[in-house]
């Protein structure tokens, strides 16, 4: 059995209380990744050039307010 196999298994076993709490930690953990990968990519230039084409269409007055 592998350890995520393992952690399945553990998981399937959880009580409500236990999941909602589960799934409360890991929707955090999960946010922290995204927010730490988005922080990486825009600090190496990986997003410089969607910044670019959205100001550009902005400039062109190709957006619109919400």
């Amino acid at each position: 059995m592998t350890r995520v196999e393992r952690i399945e298994t553990e998981i399937e076993q959880f009580s409500d209380e236990e999941l909602i709490r589960f799934r409360e930690w890991y929707d955090a953990f999960e946010a922290r990744r995204f927010d730490h990968a988005i922080e990486a990519d825009a600090q190496a230039g990986r997003l410089d050039s969607l910044a670019d084409e959205a100001l550009g269409e902005f400039q062109a007055g190709r957006t619109r307010s919400f």
